[in-house]
């Protein structure tokens, strides 16, 4: 006699692509702030192509912002206003594309907040979600939650 088990299967994460091809010098803080939400999460992974991609992000001289047409669709830009006053690349990075994954700021002013932004100041450098920010995005992906169209402007 043989004896199956009967799982459950786990659900294969939703891949959202990001194209950053046109970001020059932000290219690596870029490209690490979509590695670290791939370390965080597992119901949704970022994926880097050169095409057409569910999110773009290119670069400007004014503030970093988001513009999120859809969950995990929209467009981000890596503003050098920001990083001129001495915001981390990295930190900026991962909070724009938690925008993305459907998260909103909250301006507490704690450096353990990823989307506090800004408003922790220019010594923050940490780039890494919260327990609470993943379980959001985490909640967000396995149940496909409707995000309106919202554009998110990061100045201080």
């Amino acid at each position: 006699m043989s004896v199956g088990l009967i799982g459950t299967a786990e659900a294969a994460p939703r891949i959202v692509t990001y194209n950053s091809s046109n970001t020059g010098e932000f290219q690596a803080a870029i490209d690490r702030g979509a590695q670290i939400w791939n370390a965080s999460v597992v119901n949704v992974q970022f994926r880097k192509v050169t095409g057409a991609a569910n999110v773009t992000v290119s670069v400007d001289n004014q503030w970093p912002r988001a513009y999120v047409t859809s969950l995990g669709r929209g467009r981000w830009v890596m503003g050098r206003q920001a990083v001129n006053e001495g915001h981390d690349t990295v930190r900026i990075s991962s909070h724009e594309f938690g925008h993305l994954l459907g998260l909103p700021d909250r301006r507490t002013g704690l450096c353990t907040d990823l989307m506090s932004g800004a408003s922790a100041g220019t010594s923050c450098k940490n780039p890494n979600p919260n327990a609470r920010e993943k379980a959001e995005v985490e909640a967000n992906f396995r149940t496909m939650v409707t995000v309106k169209a919202t554009t998110f402007e990061d100045a201080a």
